[in-house]
């Protein structure tokens, strides 16, 4: 294990587990191991701010924008800058990008429209609308924006990145010495981030293959009757929660930390 500087997300994400967080990092970080694995990583709300590093550091995510952009921001960060330096906050352009195909565009260019929509789109979701509203500052500025990106450039140093389905990325990365943290699309909103990309039978297979797995879990999801169910076999740890969309009031709500009871028993 070596220590790092923790980055920020360069962009909200839906699920990007903002309150959550710290008590994930320390689960984490009490659990010996060699290699850390993200099958679910979004925007690396729990990755980007661990402080320890261990030998391997994989993210995965099947949404290809997603890898995409945290290469480009390894490999072509100057560029990245530059393609941004000169965009302008606005709904119009905004409109525009959304509708664009991105096939049409360069890695490059893919990039800098997916952070500029997730930056801009209302609760990072690009399928929203614009979210600027009367009395708060947009979210877009590249002055602001940064000293994020330089953090997260210098912290995904040396990390593998791959798009692959969780249950294929499982076991090719399984080892006594691994650990896994899932974050998989809440129980009843399956759908959230995209059609056909997981549905509701794969919480199921998820219990089955985390039962046989050499290395160590944590996985977080809301807590429901039937992930109880499902993940009975394991160590099930309630945390509640108060959530909060823009200005609005607070929404009270429990989420379930849930681990395989062999790594569990090293913190105890």
């Amino acid at each position: 294990m070596r220590q790092v500087r923790p980055a920020a997300p360069v962009a909200p994400w839906l699920g990007g587990q903002k309150r959550l967080h710290p008590l994930l990092i320390e689960r984490i970080e009490a659990i010996p191991h060699r290699s850390y694995i993200e099958p679910f990583v979004g925007m690396g709300g729990v990755f980007l701010r661990r402080r320890m590093r261990p030998r391997l550091e994989v993210m995965n995510d099947r949404n290809g924008e997603i890898i995409n952009l945290f290469r480009i921001l390894q490999r072509h960060y100057p560029q990245l800058k530059e393609v941004m330096r000169f965009q302008i906050c606005s709904r119009r352009e905004f409109e525009r990008l959304r509708a664009t195909d991105p096939a049409t565009l360069t890695d490059l260019e893919r990039a800098a429209r997916f952070l500029y929509l997730q930056r801009l789109a209302f609760g990072g979701k690009i399928d929203g609308v614009f979210g600027v509203s009367a009395g708060t500052s947009p979210r877009f500025s590249l002055a602001r924006l940064e000293p994020l990106l330089d953090a997260a450039h210098e912290r995904l140093d040396g990390v593998v990145f791959e798009s692959l389905d969780w249950a294929e990325l499982i076991p090719r990365y399984d080892t006594p010495d691994a650990l896994f943290y899932l974050d998989p699309p809440y129980f009843g909103g399956e759908a959230d981030y995209g059609r056909g990309l997981f549905d509701r039978s794969q919480y199921a297979r998820m219990a089955e293959i985390l039962g046989a797995l050499k290395g160590a879990f944590v996985l977080s999801i809301n807590d429901a009757p039937e992930i109880r169910a499902l993940f009975a076999g394991f160590l099930i740890e309630p945390v509640r929660l108060t959530y909060t969309v823009s200005a609005g009031q607070g929404t009270e709500a429990q989420e379930l930390v849930i681990s395989n009871r062999e790594a569990l028993a090293r913190l105890l």
